[in-house]
């Protein structure tokens, strides 16, 4: 994991196209599905590249989603069992509801990052100043 953190923490898409080279020597005949995985996706991965590190930091974070999937596991897991897909869909999105209530904390360095996402993509982004 250590090794793949090197190429999509890397500073930029050179660096990291020379990470996964050294990832796939280092592993590529150990986890071969692996590094084929990255090797024949590498064009959609790499678009990462395009954002600032501000935002790639936030598209690579997983802390906000766990945090939110260990707060619908404690509304769903007293439940034995649902009797239907809709019955589900409900309960979690009423725990979505009382969830985001409680989310106060905004993400780290947010006006900049909103702000880079503004000039990449103009009129998409709707900043509160514009309201």
């Amino acid at each position: 994991m250590a090794d793949l953190k090197l190429v999509y923490k890397a500073v930029n898409k050179q660096t990291a196209e020379d990470q996964l080279l050294f990832l796939e020597e280092k592993w590529g005949k150990k986890y071969p599905a692996v590094i084929d995985s990255w090797n024949n996706n590498w064009e959609k991965l790499s678009t990462y590249f395009d954002y600032a590190e501000p935002i790639r930091k936030i598209i690579y974070t997983t802390n906000t989603v766990e945090g939110y999937h260990r707060q619908i596991r404690k509304y769903t897991k007293t439940k034995g069992a649902f009797t239907s897909d809709m019955a589900l869909m409900k309960m979690i999105y009423l725990a979505t509801q009382r969830i985001t209530k409680k989310w106060s904390s905004p993400l780290q360095n947010w006006a900049l990052t909103i702000q880079q996402l503004k000039i990449k993509f103009g009129d998409r982004i709707k900043l509160d100043l514009e309201s």
